[in-house]
């Protein structure tokens, strides 16, 4: 592929934090190699700003290897961006061609606060994790690996599921803020496997009780969830999410106490 340098035109939200009202900013980038990343290039504009004496713009960002879901970035209105089951870490710009404006925000949802610019507070996924997504486990050695066995289906069903990296782009793709997405594929990741039976019904029952105690809104299957997802989670979660949540409210609908 043929390597070019190109001039942008870069919108980009300016927040001080969760009580500002922020506003859009131009910058302009020169010489944005076509091999960066989308986070390089911001680096380069970054660097650009404090050379300038300015304060370089606020931005999620850990691993840069489409791991660790922290490059929160709403890109021309998609989050992550235009690329299918991607990070914004893994965008490339050679997506784009000289003189290109991209609007770049923050993801957008109650639950998820501006802390500053382009950073979004995303605790409350912590909180839906820590009402139910754990399981019980006996101290000593650790059992062999062979010793329960899983229908190949099932394994490669939960598999699917646990590669959520808890980003968020469900929640800011959907026109609801709604995280059932990523509940359902931490419940069913769970759920799937003889080792989350022990907590399954107070599980779901917790992390639905956590998920609206959030303030996320509710899911009305309109699928933008799947289709922004860069793990490409399926929204079939979503419904074994609601076959879980009504078998358990059937039972009785107990909540975890410990």
């Amino acid at each position: 592929m043929e390597h070019y340098n190109m001039n942008l035109t870069l919108k980009v939200w300016r927040q001080r934090n969760s009580k500002d009202t922020g506003h859009f900013d131009t910058f302009q980038v020169k010489d944005i190699s076509s091999e960066m990343s989308f986070l390089e290039m911001f680096d380069v504009l970054n660097e650009q700003l404090v050379s300038e004496g300015k304060e370089p713009i606020a931005f999620d960002h850990d691993c840069r290897e489409g791991i660790c879901g922290m490059c929160s970035m709403v890109i021309d209105g998609q989050p992550h961006g235009p690329w299918g089951q991607t990070t914004t870490c893994q965008l490339h710009m050679r997506h784009y061609k000289d003189g290109d404006t991209i609007t770049v925000e923050p993801f957008r949802a109650n639950a998820f606060p501006v802390i500053k610019d382009l950073v979004v507070d995303r605790t409350s996924f912590d909180r839906i994790i820590q009402a139910g997504g754990y399981i019980s486990v006996n101290t000593g050695n650790a059992v062999d690996a062979n010793s329960l066995p899983i229908e190949k289906h099932d394994a490669d069903e939960a598999f699917a599921a646990a590669a959520c990296i808890g980003c968020g782009a469900c929640v800011a793709a959907c026109p609801n803020a709604s995280a059932m997405l990523f509940t359902s594929a931490k419940v069913s990741h769970l759920a799937l496997l003889p080792q989350g039976d022990p907590e399954r019904k107070t599980r779901v029952v917790n992390m639905v009780e956590q998920l609206d105690k959030e303030g996320f809104g509710g899911c009305t299957n309109i699928g933008a969830c799947e289709a922004e997802c860069p793990k490409g989670i399926s929204i079939e979660n979503i419904a074994r999410l609601n076959r879980e949540y009504v078998g358990a409210m059937l039972d009785g609908g107990s909540k975890n106490t410990i």
